[in-house]
């Protein structure tokens, strides 16, 4: 349906053009509706051609200018659209549209710290932007300025009510503060939503303010939750977390070394994280010594599958030898 419309204001426009024509006048404006019922077709080299045509017409037309940066950036051409965006801002510098498509840009070519420069014009303009806010605070904490990403986010707290990025942002730019306020954040945001990912950092959360049971209860949850193939976090990573909490909370058990090792038959394979075990005091004698088991297995598991990877490397080479590729022009072995 949109398609049509656009067909029919192209027909339209091409009309009145043609009249134009004859009369000996043709508007940047006429120029510019042909060019965005292309764009409305995704008739980009179309669009641009029309656009084009519109800013040579009138100068001071900073809707083609944005409207050509808006097909560079879908095409990928993201210096292009750079241009197009700071073209407008040097006889408009608050211009909130060119602002905001800037710093979108500088998003995608990984310029992150342009970025929060221009959502902070951005926000000076528009401080009631929730959308531009939330885009701010990205970019802050992609920069690791976790508190300043949390103070733009406070500043917009209607919006922690309805939005679940917002408020899953928030808690996460608290809790990488070390903020217990975290806790009931994170609380929030999974009262409506199940994500195990999201629910693995919450328990990690609870156990870095040693509430011990409630994280045990959640990393068990994510666990459980977590979908098949999941690397980020795995199955055996969230494993090896319990192993860790249990070691450290209950010693008086041996369900910790009994989670480590299951933790390790699933897969787990980062025997640095197993060693750092050892450096912690809370965990007693006996189950280092097991520990220090655990890790003698691990290497010695390792070095059997670097020898089996090796030694199936050199079977294929030797077979490569014995049956080299035939020549391709005579069908013979080449010498």
């Amino acid at each position: 349906m949109k398609t049509h419309r656009a067909f029919v204001l192209i027909v339209a426009a091409v009309l009145a053009l043609n009249c134009c024509l004859s009369a000996g006048a043709v508007s940047a404006e006429e120029y510019f509706a042909i060019g965005m019922a292309y764009y409305d077709m995704g008739k980009f080299a179309e669009a641009e051609k029309w656009l084009n045509r519109a800013k040579a017409k009138d100068k001071t037309m900073s809707a083609s200018e944005y409207n050509l940066g808006r097909i560079a950036f879908e095409t990928g051409r993201y210096e292009d659209a750079l241009k197009y965006f700071s073209s407008i801002l040097k006889y408009d510098s608050n211009n909130v549209l060119a602002l905001k498509a800037a710093a979108y840009t500088h998003i995608r070519i990984g310029d992150i710290e342009k970025a929060a420069a221009l959502y902070d014009r951005v926000l000076a303009l528009v401080p009631e932007s929730a959308d531009d806010g939330y885009n701010y605070a990205l970019v802050l904490f992609a920069m690791k300025k976790y508190d300043e990403a949390e103070q733009v986010l406070k500043n917009h707290e209607i919006a922690l009510l309805d939005n679940d990025d917002v408020l899953l942002l928030y808690a996460r730019s608290q809790k990488e503060q070390g903020k217990p306020e975290a806790i009931d954040s994170y609380d929030k945001w999974l009262a409506n939503n199940a994500n195990a990912q999201v629910r693995y950092e919450y328990a990690q959360l609870l156990e870095s303010h040693e509430l011990y049971a409630r994280a045990l209860e959640e990393y068990r949850t994510a666990v459980s939750g977590l979908a098949a193939g999941s690397v980020d976090p795995s199955k055996p990573d969230i494993r090896f977390a319990i192993a860790r909490l249990l070691l450290i909370a209950d010693s008086g058990s041996n369900d910790g070394i009994t989670e480590l090792k299951g933790a390790v038959d699933d897969g787990f394979s980062d025997s640095e994280k197993v060693s750092g075990l050892l450096a912690e005091e809370r965990i007693k004698a006996a189950h280092k010594e097991e520990i220090r088991t655990i890790i003698t297995e691990m290497k010695r598991a390792a070095d059997a599958a670097e020898a089996a990877a090796e030694a199936a490397k050199a079977a294929e080479a030797a077979e490569t030898a014995d049956n080299p590729e035939p020549d391709e022009e005579n069908g013979e072995a080449a010498p």
